[in-house]
């Protein structure tokens, strides 16, 4: 069922001239609650402008791809509660972690897409 989003190359190709950026995990923090939800760490001393983590894309991608991940997981934990090899408090926890994925994915999207309506309504 979840299979229907592949890949997002989208955001991929509208940032292609950006430059390269280091993916290195060890100059990223990870929330919690989306493991691929990274910002770049920045140094007192850094140059605006420079790249110090991953860019917009690569966080935007690793962040469906962990939801996608998530809702496959909850998804499999409701199919082995059916059947009874797994039991009732995995497969709530299970959901109700696909469940809060979710919503914060969505809450993204819905600032991401109120921010670009807010750049098309600028003057230039």
């Amino acid at each position: 069922m979840i299979d229907a989003i592949k890949s997002l190359t989208s955001l991929s190709s509208m940032t292609r001239g950006l430059g390269s950026v280091s993916e290195d995990a060890s100059s990223s923090l990870t929330t919690g609650m989306m493991p691929g939800l990274s910002t770049g760490v920045t140094t007192p001393g850094a140059t605006p402008g420079a790249d110090t983590g991953m860019s917009f894309a690569s966080v935007m991608s690793n962040m469906a791809k962990d939801t996608v991940s998530t809702l496959k997981g909850a998804e499999a934990a409701s199919f082995a509660g059916i059947k009874g090899t797994m039991g009732t408090r995995e497969v709530v926890d299970a959901v109700m972690q696909a469940n809060q994925t979710l919503q914060t994915t969505v809450a993204v999207r819905d600032k991401l897409v109120s921010a670009f309506l807010d750049i098309t309504k600028m003057q230039i």
